[in-house]
């Protein structure tokens, strides 16, 4: 199956990939047919690497809807978007629809996917970041000409969809790796371990990723490699992470840190990619 240069994240995501994809690509197996992503996010590594079979899941429901409705109803998600204004006051009244639950929940998949999608372009930073109450709160962008109606990536995610074999799924990520057939290449992309105090941001879903998550995670990878399958994984190069995987392959790559209320300490920052393969 050949690649589509417009298959592209459809929304932005803190920690998305899309800046490291010249790093990163060098280090992925030569032949990748059956993929896994734990960890979806916005999906940039996915997306580049277009495989035929993929077992893709996030625990943020809202986003793997998103991707269904893009799989299943991509005309009519463009339609609705169609209709969204980049206005402060408007803004506000959307962002409020997941306030009133049961209001809430009689909305189609279509409009909770254009909500989302929407919110992400014209939200400040392009943050996906939800309150303890599961809320989306992340105040209005004020961009003049925010590109919320991106038909022909749509659509070619849509084609994407419709040509691969591509199963989602919202689950606990330990689920997810231990049903991982042989032969399937994992790219991990978790929450990232803190580099100090107030650096951490996990607001993409209720609750949180804490260092006792990350050890179960490098647990899971140990699995893996005892199953014999190969994966990839990004952290930040904290002393913790690279103790956690010493016994794998680490590599250094700078990236370049976005989010920060004071744009002076926005730069580039190491980050490890950890292998279990050469």
């Amino acid at each position: 199956m050949r690649k589509n240069r417009l298959v592209l994240p459809v929304v932005k995501w803190v920690g998305g990939k899309r800046q490291l994809l010249d790093d990163l690509t060098p280090l992925f197996p030569k032949r990748i047919t059956s993929y896994c992503e734990p960890f979806l996010g916005g999906g940039a590594v996915f997306f580049k690497l277009q495989p035929k079979t993929a077992y893709v899941n996030d625990i943020n429901d809202e986003l793997i809807h998103m991707y269904e409705v893009i799989r299943d109803d991509v005309e009519q998600l463009i339609f609705t978007l169609e209709n969204h204004r980049n206005e402060e006051e408007y803004f506000y009244s959307i962002r409020d629809w997941d306030r009133d639950k049961e209001k809430y929940k009689k909305l189609t998949k279509v409009q909770k996917a254009a909500r989302i999608i929407y919110l992400n372009k014209t939200c400040y930073n392009g943050l996906f970041r939800v309150n303890n109450a599961g809320e989306f709160n992340v105040p209005f962008g004020h961009y003049k000409n925010p590109n919320i109606i991106n038909a022909s990536t749509l659509r070619a995610v849509n084609n994407y969809f419709q040509k691969a074999k591509v199963q989602f799924s919202c689950m606990d990520y330990a689920k997810v790796l231990a049903s991982v057939p042989k032969g399937t290449f994992v790219y991990l992309d978790p929450p990232y371990d803190p580099v100090s105090d107030t650096a951490s941001f996990t607001g993409y879903a209720k609750g949180g990723f804490d260092r006792e998550d990350q050890i179960r995670l490098r647990e899971c990878c140990d699995e893996l490699n005892k199953r014999g399958i190969k994966f990839l994984l990004s952290n930040s190069s904290t002393e913790f992470i690279r103790k956690q995987y010493a016994a794998y392959d680490i590599i250094t790559v700078k990236a370049k840190r976005a989010i920060n209320s004071n744009a002076l300490k926005r730069g580039q920052i190491d980050e490890v990619v950890v292998r279990n393969y050469e």
